[in-house]
């Protein structure tokens, strides 16, 4: 049985009001020339931390505004602006040159915060992607549209950190602008284990599953783990193929019928080695991409299976993506190293399960919703035991096969950055957030085991 299932997820307000007349420019002082009070810019004040002695030095300079500081101090400037329109979509952008920062991603934010008769509507705001970094100077620009009760903004650059380097901001805009297009994708997955088959008839049970998922027009679907030996009994020996090889070109014959993307998981062999592998086949049919499992269970090292050892992403036509494999979602690394090399997708073929909490234990249902909040991911799994799921980056089960057997989808917006209620848009914050100089106990795997 099938569940189409069609949900619109969408929190951005989109309905945005006509381009003001002219693209008047909100920013007073953009390129901060004028001179202010107390060596500050005009209509530009400083912002400084409660902890006075943690405060970064901010002066002018003929190419703008500096800020400099020791270790951890921190500092900016804000302008609050008026004149912004509910629903309308608004340019920002912002340039910088930087000097010595260990991390300019930490360092650097430029962040809009939407006001209602000067009140904050949230009070994390929203950072403008970037800082883009090259040849000493960082950028920021992005489209964010404005809360239909907002009529302005408080815009603030911000310095974090600065360990001895330097920024002197250059400029900065906010003009009024078209609104972002919308990147709608339709994700697909599918509930199907077989028993009593073989690896040839798996082989076509499953592209029945790819032949559903285009006749719904769907732009990707992902099918189990080792697609070839669930059901069937079959010896690694007997299901371990190449990659490329006859196993991916019948699967790729049957996403060039219909039209979209397919993950499948595969026993690869390789020379004298075999990997629990997944692939990505493109709309053409062609091998877009392949992901060897790194986490392995006793049940798969014992047999003689060779771990991964990398964490790729693929970019597609509607957005980058990832590939994990079963055991994977018990490690949070996995999930974070794909979310920090630009997944917006992560696909799961899962053997194991996403069943509901019992007893008061986590069991992988929860956890995959937490994976997929802790780093702003749709989440994507096929399992055999459990539900079938998508997951949205809040945590979020949008469709699941709720004990069917089939193809289960959606339609979610990629565009979209929903805001936790106090923290924010959790995949803008997270990175510059987190601290990986902390993390050495991570990369210790001689340590002694509790």
């Amino acid at each position: 049985m099938t569940l189409n299932l069609l949900l619109g997820v969408t929190v951005v307000v989109l309905a945005v009001a006509v381009v003001a007349d002219g693209g008047a420019e909100l920013v007073r002082n953009p390129r901060f020339a004028e001179r202010g009070e107390a060596g500050l810019p005009a209509h530009w004040t400083s912002w400084t931390p409660e902890w006075k002695r943690a405060a970064c030095t901010l002066r002018r300079v003929p190419s703008g505004l500096e800020a400099t500081g020791e270790g951890h101090a921190v500092g900016g400037l804000v302008q609050n602006l008026a004149g912004v329109r509910g629903g309308q979509a608004y340019a920002i952008e912002a340039a910088c040159a930087v000097r010595d920062l260990p991390s300019p991603t930490r360092a650097l934010g430029v962040r809009v915060g939407w006001t209602a008769k000067g009140k904050p509507l949230h009070p994390a705001g929203m950072l403008v992607r970037g800082p883009a970094v090259g040849e000493g100077e960082a950028t920021f620009g992005d489209v964010l549209v404005a809360p239909q009760e907002a009529d302005g903004a408080r815009l603030s650059l911000e310095v974090k950190w600065p360990q001895g380097g330097a920024v002197v901001w250059k400029s900065v805009s906010v003009r009024p602008a078209e609104p972002p297009p919308a990147r709608k994708v339709k994700l697909g997955t599918v509930y199907l284990r077989p028993k009593n088959s073989t690896p040839e008839r798996n082989l076509e049970l499953w592209c029945e599953q790819i032949d559903a998922a285009g006749r719904l027009g769907l732009d990707a679907v992902c099918l189990g783990e080792a697609i070839l030996a669930v059901g069937t009994g079959a010896s690694l020996e007997q299901r371990a193929h190449r990659i490329p090889g006859p196993i991916t070109e019948r699967l790729g014959a049957a996403a060039r019928k219909s039209r979209l993307y397919v993950v499948a998981g595969l026993t690869e062999r390789a020379g004298d080695r075999v990997y629990n592998t997944a692939v990505l086949l493109d709309r053409t049919g062609k091998l877009a991409g392949t992901y060897r499992k790194v986490h392995l269970p006793r049940e798969e090292w014992k047999q003689g299976v060779t771990p991964g050892s990398e964490y790729p992403v693929f970019r597609t036509d509607f957005g980058t993506v990832a590939i994990q494999i079963c055991y994977d979602w018990f490690f949070p690394e996995a999930a974070e190293a794909f979310a920090l090399h630009g997944a917006e997708v992560l696909f799961a073929p899962t053997w194991g399960n996403t069943l509901p909490d019992k007893g008061g234990c986590v069991d992988g249902e929860t956890t995959f919703r937490v994976r997929a909040r802790d780093n702003g991911l749709f989440i994507v799994p096929s399992v055999y035991d459990g539900q079938s799921m998508v997951i949205d980056p809040m945590g979020r089960t949008l469709v699941a096969n709720g004990g069917k057997q089939g193809l289960f989808w959606c339609e979610v917006d990629l565009s979209v950055r929903e805001r936790l209620a106090w923290v924010g848009h959790w995949r803008s914050i997270g990175p510059r957030d987190r601290m990986p100089e902390t993390y050495q106990p991570l990369l210790r795997p001689d340590r002694t085991t509790p």
